[in-house]
């Protein structure tokens, strides 16, 4: 099973700050680092780093070559990226002394993927392989479509939010990863409705997908075809939150992808995840599988 991730490739810049700024607030960082990221790059990340083999497919700038190096220094096949005469996507996020982040994307090359490229990427790739999307380059709503039609198990994480997602074919996806927001959008729900009601109205509107719905230090939930398996966090100290998410569904997909079940998946999952909020930065944070593994005998689960 070949897993391809048609993503976003950014250089993140981070601020260190007290706290995020206010609308109208001009504030001081307190330092400023650069990382590779994206939330399609931070994924590929961690299923490289859960020990799987992953294609990574999608645009990159005329400035990221360093991103193209760091893919390929964690084991990811880039032989499907392509390169645009623009800047790489970009994002801007702050950081503060609790570990919150807030964050803003530039799409720039991710936003140059073509129906073409779609086309000649996943003719290489057969019934059964997985197809991961987030929702921070072009054609997302063509590759679920394309990918669908070939028969592909279609993962998404509908990040950042759009309105347009509501229009996209999710009925056509095998599995469905939202955090809470993300969650209530798509149910078009209250923001304020209780989680369970948010959760029932998804699990009615999209019955054959399995949907996962991370909620942070709540933890994290999965429903499909009315079981309910909840994952608790993993307590640990919060350096940095940026790429959890990503490391959650890359972990989980890789665990996954090898036949494990989806309760030990959901463990390995948030265990990542833990690690990943103790370090600094988004790829760079993201654990390797002895580290994960080991962390779960530590927490005597394994």
């Amino acid at each position: 099973m070949n897993i391809v991730n048609f993503g976003s490739l950014n250089i993140d810049h981070v601020y260190s700050v007290d706290h995020i700024a206010t609308c109208g607030e001009t504030i001081q960082a307190i330092a400023c680092d650069l990382f590779p990221g994206g939330k399609g790059f931070n994924q590929s990340i961690a299923l490289a780093r859960s020990g799987k083999k992953i294609f990574h497919a999608g645009c990159v700038g005329k400035d990221g070559d360093s991103l193209l190096e760091y893919l390929c220094k964690n084991g990811v096949n880039v032989q499907y990226l392509a390169k645009a005469p623009l800047m790489s996507g970009h994002a801007i996020i702050q950081v503060d002394k609790h570990g919150q982040n807030s964050i803003m994307i530039y799409g720039g090359s991710n936003q140059s993927v073509t129906k073409e490229m779609v086309d000649h990427v996943l003719s290489a790739f057969q019934k059964g392989d997985i197809l991961l999307l987030q929702n921070e380059i072009s054609q997302v709503d063509y590759l679920i479509r394309k990918g669908h039609e070939r028969g592909l198990s279609i993962a998404f994480n509908p990040a950042p939010f759009t309105p347009s997602i509501l229009n996209y074919p999710l009925d056509q996806l095998d599995y469905l990863f939202v955090n809470e927001i993300e969650a209530a959008y798509i149910a078009q729900e209250a923001l304020d409705t209780p989680m369970d009601v948010v959760a029932d109205t998804l699990e009615k509107r999209f019955p054959n997908v399995t949907i996962v719905i991370t909620m942070g230090k709540e933890g994290a939930f999965l429903l499909q075809r009315g079981e309910k398996i909840f994952q608790p966090s993993y307590p640990t100290e919060t350096v940095d939150t940026t790429g959890a998410g990503d490391t959650f569904i890359g972990y989980f997909l890789g665990a996954v992808s090898n036949h494990i079940p989806y309760k030990a998946a959901m463990q390995f999952a948030a265990a990542a995840a833990s690690l990943t909020v103790s370090r600094k930065g988004a790829a760079p944070s993201i654990p390797y599988f002895d580290e994960v593994d080991a962390f779960l005998l530590q927490k005597q689960i394994r």
